[in-house]
């Protein structure tokens, strides 16, 4: 799974790197990133746009907010068809930018926080779907989810699943919503490759999710 993560990368840097062409967001850095607070995602809605979303899915049908925590991944195997995500899956798909995330190592009863980001330390977009979901007093909030997938050789050791990071040459198909095939589509969700990332420990502080420093991602 994929529970906590960082985003680093200044949005005008994003804007460059990503091609975006509308900036809706000037939300600032964060290191230790939680379910339900607000993050920077990427869509397409005739133009490549960047926007601010809540992390945590809410479905249009859903009656509250409260179903958001427990959505704020969905698993690549059964995106798809599952209810809550289907319709999402072909018309509403994103970038959730990050810079790296976080998974718990387990050791015994001690389990070690590990930061994993890219060995070339560039931001990159996970997989992601979007919603807007109107709340019952008619409020419109932008709601999103991670798509994980199993585990590559360097995840292994730490969790049996990983969030699907996008290659940058599978982005546009990703994010165009002319884009239906579903076999075309799930072929994209796979491993990032083991080679090209890096794993490492950090300090237990990270568990805190208020505890929002650069400390979060250096090494032990």
């Amino acid at each position: 799974m994929c529970g906590r993560f960082v985003r680093i990368t200044s949005i005008g840097a994003i804007k460059v790197k990503f091609n975006v062409e509308h900036v809706f967001s000037d939300l600032t850095p964060s290191y230790n990133i939680a379910p339900t607070q607000e993050v920077v995602i990427i869509n397409d809605e005739g133009m490549r746009q960047l926007i601010q979303c809540k992390w945590g899915f809410i479905p249009s049908w859903a009656k509250d907010s409260s179903i958001g925590y427990s959505m704020i991944n969905a698993r690549s195997e059964t995106v798809a068809r599952k209810q809550a995500f289907r319709s999402a899956f072909k018309k509403k798909r994103c970038l959730v930018i990050a810079d790296g995330f976080y998974e718990w190592r387990a050791e015994g009863k001690k389990k070690s926080p590990m930061y994993i980001r890219l060995k070339s330390g560039e931001c990159f977009g996970f997989a992601g779907l979007y919603n807007i979901w109107t709340s019952p007093d008619g409020n419109q909030i932008c709601t999103c989810t991670i798509i994980t997938t199993e585990a590559n050789e360097t995840l292994k050791p730490i969790n049996d699943r990983m969030p699907v990071i996008l290659p940058r040459d599978k982005e546009d198909f990703w994010l165009n919503p002319a884009n239906e095939e579903k076999k075309q589509l799930l072929g994209i969700l796979k491993p990032y490759p083991s080679e090209e990332l890096l794993a490492f420990e950090v300090s237990t502080k990270v568990n805190v999710p208020q505890f929002n420093t650069p400390e979060n991602i250096q090494p032990m």
